[in-house]
């Protein structure tokens, strides 16, 4: 049994590499135990300095890693090197906070005794890495989970495998010690044996919902820490003091961007209903302006879904819409190389839906977005929060208190304001409801990759 990875750009095989099978991979993670008892002995700024390496080493090949992923999974080439660089800023914050996040946190204590709690390292990391941002999800666990004295194991997606293998290069190249990192290409039952018995210490798992009750359901008893990035359903409220055209140029992108392949995309916008026209008709001149076609090329701007069965799937959503009422409005003529059976997707928008229809409730993981009007900010509140998942919400308006007043009854886990689909390290990634547990990035990341160790001790 081996990994097969298929281009979404022309059908063909691009990487192949054999699956490696429960007693080997066993044994790839006993290794990790062992080297990871050494590393935690080390100080942080020890490996700081060569987790940086590692993340230099990478930046160097910034164009063959831009390519991978181009060719891998889909996205237009000239947007891939941003990932890169999006990898890098990411993995230099948490390093740049490592020390002073893992430091030692005194205690108040009674004459002659020193109380203080140290974060101890957990042991060995499972990571589960998706493939529409394969480095920027890969790296928002690796680098803090290494730089907190744990080993890391990393099983990336079978549609972008060479990413674990350019991370294991580089930190070969840096010299990391033999054995803390390890990329293995696992089959889903050998990756759900490992949960389920192998000698590790914490799952980061990024996917569907399925997924994570998956992942949970095999660690069931085992007591495992776990942080579950899963669905999501992003949605937007444009108030009626917002910048129109600044609204849509961003909300568009934030749809569109990655074929709206993004757990944080922009998949449902209400709006003002007194700016309804004005904002649809902004978005839809946008939208007309894409170039589908193939990623290879630099002109092109919006690539193929993943694949065919993705581009399916995402077709009978909008066709399910259409028939229940839903109005579309881009002209998939106008989009030559979008046809049936391939990943070649047409971008759309759709006006005249509701809460009634699949395509504003459930993930549609694809370049549609729907728009709603609404009437006031109850409404808009009452609409964003009317959904299974909880990753950001986007709030466009002028008036930041009353942003601030929205945003706080959002249920979310980030609120952006005038912006969407972003992300800052310094903040904590997280989100609520479906769309899982536990935090990535900022100093709240390490505190999940950590356990609190209590000293408590009494002089002589």
């Amino acid at each position: 049994m081996s990994v097969k990875t298929v281009s979404p750009i022309d059908g063909q095989i691009v990487v192949e590499r054999p699956y490696v099978d429960k007693a080997q991979a066993f044994a790839c993670i006993d290794k990790a135990n062992a080297a990871q008892a050494t590393w935690a002995d080390t100080s942080v700024k020890e490996r700081v300095s060569v987790l940086q390496r590692a993340i230099d080493h990478m930046v160097t090949q910034t164009d063959d890693l831009a390519r991978e992923i181009t060719v891998q999974m889909g996205r237009p080439i000239s947007q891939t090197p941003g990932e890169i660089a999006g990898m890098a800023a990411r993995a230099g914050y948490m390093l740049f906070i490592a020390e002073e996040a893992l430091a030692d946190l005194p205690r108040q204590a009674p004459d002659g005794q020193y109380h203080f709690i140290r974060r101890a390292p957990l042991g060995t990391v499972l990571v589960v890495s998706p493939w529409n941002y394969p480095y920027l999800t890969a790296v928002n666990v690796i680098i803090p989970a290494l730089a907190a004295g744990n080993a890391v194991v990393l099983k990336p997606s079978a549609q972008t495998p060479l990413i674990g293998e350019r991370f294991a290069e580089a930190f070969e190249a840096a010299s990391l010690p033999d054995g803390l990192f390890q990329c293995l290409h696992l089959s889903r039952e050998t990756t759900t044996a490992i949960v389920r018995e192998a000698d590790i210490h914490h799952v980061a798992f990024t996917g569907s919902v399925a997924g994570g009750k998956e992942m949970e359901s095999a660690a069931a008893g085992r007591f495992l820490s776990m942080g579950l990035e899963l669905g999501g359903k992003d949605a937007a409220y444009v108030r009626a003091d917002a910048d129109i055209q600044a609204a849509a140029e961003g909300l568009v992108d934030g749809a569109m961007f990655n074929s709206g392949q993004s757990c944080c995309g922009i998949e449902r916008i209400y709006v003002a209903k007194e700016r309804f026209d004005e904002f649809v008709e902004s978005c839809t001149a946008i939208v007309n302006g894409y170039r589908l076609g193939n990623s290879t090329d630099a002109t092109t701007t919006l690539g193929p879904v993943v694949n065919a069965a993705a581009a399916t799937r995402i077709r009978k959503e909008i066709a399910k819409a259409v028939s229940a009422g839903a109005k579309p409005l881009i002209d998939e003529a106008a989009f030559s190389v979008a046809q049936e059976d391939t990943p070649y997707v047409a971008p759309q928008i759709l006006v005249n839906v509701d809460h009634s229809m699949s395509i504003m409730t459930e993930e549609t993981f694809g370049p549609v977005v729907g728009i709603m009007p609404v009437e006031n900010d109850e409404g808009a509140i009452k609409l964003v929060n009317d959904s299974p998942y909880g990753l950001t919400a986007s709030i466009w308006s002028r008036d930041e208190a009353v942003a601030l007043k929205i945003s706080d009854r959002l249920e979310v886990g980030t609120v952006f304001m005038n912006r969407c689909d972003a992300l800052e390290p310094a903040l904590a990634w997280v989100g609520v409801k479906d769309t899982g547990k536990g935090c990535t990035l900022s100093s709240y990341g390490y505190d999940a990759l950590t356990r609190p160790k209590s000293f408590n001790f009494k002089f002589s």
